[in-house]
């Protein structure tokens, strides 16, 4: 989106391209002639990596801004759960199990697009397949736009063909892209899935359980799934979580259940201003 600029004086986008068609001297290849911002080499050395960071945060930020992104729902899960028309590919009885959650997870996601308006409430997953491929079409089928944020992984993937093309980012730092899922969300639900599931499952809880985020409601799809993987109650029993945390979040097994407890959640926006067991 172009803006209108704030000063009379020659912009960046200019010299950038005025450089490009400069003259071919041994000073001009010399790579301390580039533009600092130009350079390639220079924005990827270590010394940069505070500045990355910042951009990082800040292109997603403005870009959402710039859509009308008001507030989110996130939708984490697996990648490796595929929609029930092809389970028979599934590398293991149980993943094709779990393909129910990718119709719960579409279903969801559509529910919740239509229940959205003006850029609130709008889903937003990983942008790679699985669940969150799942979620984007969910938007689609409903006629709404979705968010996608992919990662860089030494499997070259592509985002997931739902995502809404302008709301489609690419991160290289896994603590910038928890932070942008996390901070326009109005509700977290948490599907099946591996090790980056329970990341951002454990990450997103941590911040409520110590009053870092407000409360939203939060809500893990299949409850014999995360029963059978997490003993909640042995946590709570030896005492490194409170009684209480347990109630920072809800089982769900279906889109419809889902929806409901989000119109009907107690005490989001709140946050602890104690933790208790401490």
């Amino acid at each position: 989106m172009t803006k209108h600029r704030k000063h009379t004086l020659r912009g960046s986008t200019e010299d950038r391209e005025a450089a490009s068609h400069i003259p071919d001297t041994p000073q001009t290849r010399s790579p301390g002639y580039a533009l600092a911002f130009a350079d390639d080499a220079f924005m990827c050395r270590e010394e940069l990596r505070p500045m990355r960071l910042q951009l990082e945060l800040l292109k997603p930020e403005l870009g959402l801004d710039e859509e009308g992104v008001k507030s989110t729902v996130v939708m984490f899960g697996g990648a490796r759960i595929v929609e029930p028309s092809k389970k028979a590919e599934a590398r293991t009885k149980t993943l094709a199990d779990l393909s129910v959650f990718y119709d719960e997870a579409r279903e969801f996601a559509r529910l919740m697009t239509l229940k959205g308006s003006d850029g609130e409430n709008m889903i937003v997953t990983g942008g790679g397949p699985g669940v969150m491929e799942a979620g984007n079409r969910g938007a689609l089928d409903a006629g709404g736009r979705s968010i996608g944020l992919n990662i860089v992984l030494p499997f070259e993937q592509a985002p997931n063909e739902y995502v809404t093309p302008e709301l489609c980012y690419n991160f290289h730092y896994f603590a910038i892209r928890k932070m942008h899922f996390l901070m326009r969300a109005k509700a977290i639900t948490v599907f099946p899935g591996g090790f980056g599931t329970l990341d951002e499952l454990f990450e997103a809880l941590t911040l409520i359980q110590t009053g870092r985020m407000e409360r939203v409601p939060f809500l893990l799809f299949g409850r014999a799934f995360w029963e059978k993987i997490i003993n909640w109650d042995a946590l709570a029993d030896a005492g490194t979580i409170a009684a209480d945390d347990l109630d920072l979040f809800r089982f769900v097994d279906t889109a419809a259940e889902a929806v409901e407890l989000i119109e009907t959640w107690d005490g989001a926006g709140e946050k602890r201003g104690t933790i208790p067991g401490r």
